[in-house]
């Protein structure tokens, strides 16, 4: 059943994807951490984009936390879905205590992955969202919403698996929505990679200083660095 020898594997499948953007200017890679972030450090590599986490805090409706009534991500991002705070009569105190609440662990998050980096700006950019895999894909539909709100030229979802329903109920929020392998029958993402160890802060932090070091290269000297990771 395996695909993907490891997350690095999958992000150099995935990455085959885009290879028509490499060099773009306008490219951002974003990942949720933190097991996208080794498969979005592929893709960032193999077309020379900038990488960045997007640490997503999905706001609970009070009582009902499993139930999104908008979402708080990395650079300010909020986005508040009106039609479910108002069928649950969600006053604006309200959902600003659980933005409060929420603020906190996504700023705690923040520091603990970017380690004083700035968000990347993503206004007028094409986005590639990145994760490891997704089941139901309801933390990547609160990114998508979230994200719409900093007003990125294009948001292009790309995961290395997913269940078909998840794949077109995400192309519908998505401008693109790139899935490698979509099964019938998902079982557990895990299940379909041979190492799918957790990715650790500590790969989350090297990763992310990898990708800045060889954006800064490009930058300034026109090369990059050979990749951290292979």
């Amino acid at each position: 059943m395996h695909v993907f020898r490891d997350r690095h594997d999958a992000g150099q499948q995935l990455a085959q994807r885009f290879e028509r953007l490499a060099g773009s200017q306008d490219v951002l890679v974003l990942a949720l951490p933190r097991g996208g972030v080794p498969v979005a450090y592929e893709v960032a590599v193999r077309i020379a984009a900038p990488l960045d986490v997007l640490v997503v805090r999905k706001l609970g409706v009070p009582g009902q936390p499993e139930l999104a009534m908008g979402a708080i991500a990395s650079g300010g991002i909020r986005f508040v879905d009106q039609r479910i705070a108002d069928m649950v009569s969600a006053s604006p105190a309200a959902i600003e205590a659980v933005e409060t609440r929420e603020r906190v662990e996504l700023e705690r998050r923040e520091r603990l992955f970017r380690a004083g980096r700035p968000p990347l700006d993503v206004t007028g950019k094409r986005v590639i969202v990145v994760d490891d895999g997704l089941a139901t894909g309801a933390t990547m539909a609160v990114a998508i919403e979230a994200l719409r709100t900093r007003e990125p030229a294009q948001i292009i979802v790309a995961v290395p698996i997913a269940p078909p329903d998840t794949c077109a109920a995400l192309a519908r929020s998505a401008d693109h929505m790139i899935c490698l392998v979509t099964p019938s029958r998902m079982y557990a993402i895990g299940a379909w990679y041979q190492d799918f160890e957790q990715t650790t802060d500590a790969e989350v932090h090297e990763l992310l200083d990898a990708a800045q070091d060889r954006t800064r290269a490009v930058s300034t000297q026109g090369v990059a660095p050979s990749p951290a990771h292979r």
